[in-house]
Formats: C-alpha cells, sequence, structure tokens
C-alpha cells in the first residue's frame, strides 16, 4: 500500500504543470481545455494615453471585444502588471453588445462575475486576476462588453492604447445598467488583458507577436479590420488569433511598451491553448537607427545580427513549449517621413529578411514582403495599400496580409 501511494505520488509530481492546469471540469461532467479567445498586450500608457487622474476612482469601465474562437465557459483576465499599487475591484459583469458606438448592451445576456466566489478582487500590483468560469453560449466573432467596477485609482495605469476600438468610463457602480448615460468615450483598453474560454472545438491557437502593423494602425475604429481580424475570420473559429501587437514596439530595447523579448514569456507563453505564433517585428528597431543619421557601418551590422539573435532566442524558447514559430518578414518603409529611413536602412531590412527567409530557423516562412512591396519600386509600401505614410497598411493592405498566410501551417 504504502508503495502505490509512493508511486501514485511521483507519478503526479512528473506530470507537467501546464497539463495539470490547462483543463477545467464542465459542470455538466464534459472536460475541454482552456484556449485564449482574445487578449491585448499591457504597457504603461503615456502621458497622452492615460486617462485623467482620478477618473477610476470609484468608477465603471465598459469595454468591447471580440474573441475569434467560442467556448462553453468564460473566463475574464484582469491586469495590474504596470500597476504600483493594489487594483480594488468592486464588480464585473460580462454581457452581448448591442452597439459598440455607445455602449449598450443586451441585458438578457447579462453575467455577473465573480473572483474565488467573491463579487471583487484585490489584484496586487504586477499581477493579474481571472475571474471565475461562467457558462457562456456566444459564438466566435461576437462582441462582448465587459464591465468593471472600480473602487479606487491604484499608481499606475495598465492599458493597451492601440485599442481600435471604443471603451467608456462612468463614474460609480455601473456594471449591470444596459446603457451607460454621460459616460465618457476613450479609444483605449485599460486593465483587461485577456478572455479565454473551455473548448473541445477549437484547434489550438495563434499568437502574433508584433508592432503598430499588427496593432492596426491604419484599421478603422470599432471596425475589427485588422490584418489579424481578417485572418482570423479566415479560420472561421476553428482557432483562435491572438493580436499581441503594440504600437512603436522594439525587438530590442523599450520603447511604446516593453521590447518584445521582454514580453514573450506573458504575451505568448503564458497563453492557454496556442500552437502557433508568428512573429512580425523589427522595423522600429530598424527605423530608430536610421533616426539617428550618425550610425555607422559597424552599427548597421550589429543591429542585423542582434535582430537575428533575437529572433532565434524567441524561436527556442517557442519551441521549449511545443510552439511553432513563423517568421514574417518586414515590410518595405522607405519614404516614411518619420523614419526617413536611408540605403543602409533598407540594406538592414534586406538582410533580416534574408535570414528569415534563409536560415531554416523558423518552422515556416510568410513573405509580406513579397505581397506587400510596390511592384515598381520595391523597397516602398505598395501605394494601394498605404495609408500615406510609407509605413502602415490601410485595410485592403490588412486583408492582402492576411490572404497571404496558407492556413495549412495551423493544421
Amino acid at each position: 500500500m504504502m508503495r502505490t501511494a509512493i508511486s501514485l505520488l511521483a507519478l503526479a509530481l512528473a506530470m507537467p504543470p501546464a497539463a495539470a492546469a490547462a483543463k477545467s471540469p464542465d459542470p455538466q461532467g464534459a472536460t475541454c481545455p482552456w484556449k485564449a479567445a482574445w487578449a491585448s498586450s499591457q504597457m504603461l500608457p503615456d502621458v497622452a494615453n492615460a486617462l485623467p487622474a482620478g477618473a477610476l476612482d470609484n468608477a465603471t469601465l465598459r469595454q468591447i471585444v471580440r474573441p475569434s474562437i467560442a467556448g462553453s465557459h468564460l473566463r475574464v483576465r484582469l491586469s495590474n502588471v504596470f500597476g504600483t499599487t493594489p487594483l480594488r475591484i468592486g464588480g464585473a459583469t460580462l454581457a452581448r453588445s448591442t452597439n459598440n458606438a455607445s455602449g449598450d448592451i443586451d441585458a438578457a445576456t447579462l453575467r455577473t462575475l465573480s473572483f474565488g466566489g467573491a463579487a471583487g478582487a484585490i489584484i496586487p500590483p504586477g499581477g493579474e486576476w481571472l475571474s471565475d468560469p461562467v457558462a457562456w453560449s456566444g459564438g466566435a466573432f461576437q462582441d462582448l462588453a465587459i464591465s468593471v467596477h472600480v473602487l479606487a485609482e491604484p499608481g499606475g495605469q495598465t492599458s493597451h492604447p492601440g485599442s481600435r476600438a471604443t471603451s467608456y468610463v462612468v463614474r460609480g457602480d455601473a456594471a449591470r445598467a444596459p446603457m451607460l448615460a454621460g459616460a465618457t468615450a476613450v479609444d483605449h483598453w485599460y486593465l483587461l488583458s485577456g478572455i479565454e474560454v473551455t473548448s473541445c472545438k477549437a484547434r489550438d491557437g495563434v499568437v502574433v507577436l508584433g508592432d503598430s502593423i499588427t496593432d492596426g494602425r491604419g484599421s478603422t475604429t470599432n471596425g475589427n479590420d485588422r490584418w489579424t481580424d481578417f485572418l482570423a475570420r479566415r479560420l472561421d473559429g476553428r482557432a483562435a488569433v491572438i493580436n499581441q501587437g503594440i504600437g512603436g514596439n522594439r525587438v530590442l530595447l523599450d520603447g511604446l511598451g516593453p521590447n518584445a523579448l521582454a514580453r514573450l514569456d506573458r504575451d505568448v507563453l503564458a497563453q492557454p491553448g496556442i500552437r502557433h505564433l508568428i512573429v512580425l517585428e523589427g522595423i522600429n528597431d530598424i527605423g530608430t537607427l536610421a533616426r539617428q543619421k550618425t550610425a555607422t557601418a559597424a552599427d548597421h551590422a550589429s543591429l542585423v545580427d542582434q535582430i537575428t539573435g533575437a529572433y532565434a532566442q524567441i524561436i527556442a524558447r517557442a519551441h521549449a513549449r511545443g510552439i511553432k514559430v513563423h517568421g514574417a518578414t518586414i515590410l518595405p518603409f522607405m519614404g516614411n517621413t518619420f523614419y526617413d529611413p536611408d540605403a543602409a536602412s533598407e540594406a538592414d531590412r534586406q538582410a533580416i529578411n534574408a535570414w528569415i527567409r534563409s536560415s531554416g530557423a523558423f518552422d515556416s516562412v510568410i513573405d509580406l514582403d513579397a505581397v506587400m512591396r510596390d511592384p515598381a519600386r520595391p523597397a516602398h509600401l505598395n501605394p494601394a495599400f498605404d495609408i500615406g505614410d510609407g509605413l502602415h497598411p490601410n485595410p485592403a493592405g490588412f486583408r492582402a496580409m492576411a490572404d497571404a498566410v496558407p492556413l495549412s501551417l495551423f493544421d
């Protein structure tokens, strides 16, 4: 008997923690794994994108998101990653959005969220907190309104400025209100980092790690026409596409948000039910060096080595978690007036893209450069896909990017 008990204990200790935590019991008896259905990368917003001081003191924040897969149960992840004091949540709800332009919800679908059985939670600085699962019958691509009553504003806001979606802030506890009279509209997300669902039908999903091109600069507010949105609709709910883009983000150094290496664990490896990673980053690293105007040939060579070395690190860490990594080539940006790239910068881009295509380090290559460049001027973005700054695609360009991804990669 003692030997059997010891053997069972050894078996339990040998079980991978991810496998033990990946499944959640369904009250009806079925067991389906948790999978990321929607997420946003968190950062400390600058002054231009932060809420005014005191805006979250005894206030309700209603935010609208669109998961790309459905499941039988759902839970919400709230974030205080960049907070310096505890985030005090008084209560939270989930409902279908009936009007993204006003924040109205369908009261018949309202669900009260709980946290360890309690109405609210106190999230430590630097931490995140999952709500308890709630039964949810909504489908993929259905707009959800998450309403959170914040009791007291934390020190340091945690945010995703580039939401391309409208959120609403109103004083007091209005988490259950069908309409938010007198609410302030802001085109940013705050404190909300993920939606997870239990699903036995959806395949393991795809995370896209990127900068403003992935974040959706050039898409329309509340239009859900980022390139990741088009890709998700091509997959039609069979697998989630998780957008982890941050405008201005860099591979090597912090800029707008933590660098790609620094946020890899939280934004990619910690996401449940992920099997694929697409990496589309590096253009801001090249552009930042271009702006210096004093960079030497050695500086440019070093940048190429550092970026490709960072790619190799991302690949190694993802492979250790069983995640396949697909390298997307960097889009052309000659003519952009902010970065003002020159021939040396274009040579950097070409060298990095050559490594992506030929090194064999990535599990596959998605050649977005070939799809998005101007056939007459390959160092420039195709004018048909350009919002006008030589850097960011328009919705037609985003559709072309998504169409260039072979869905067979995710079989």
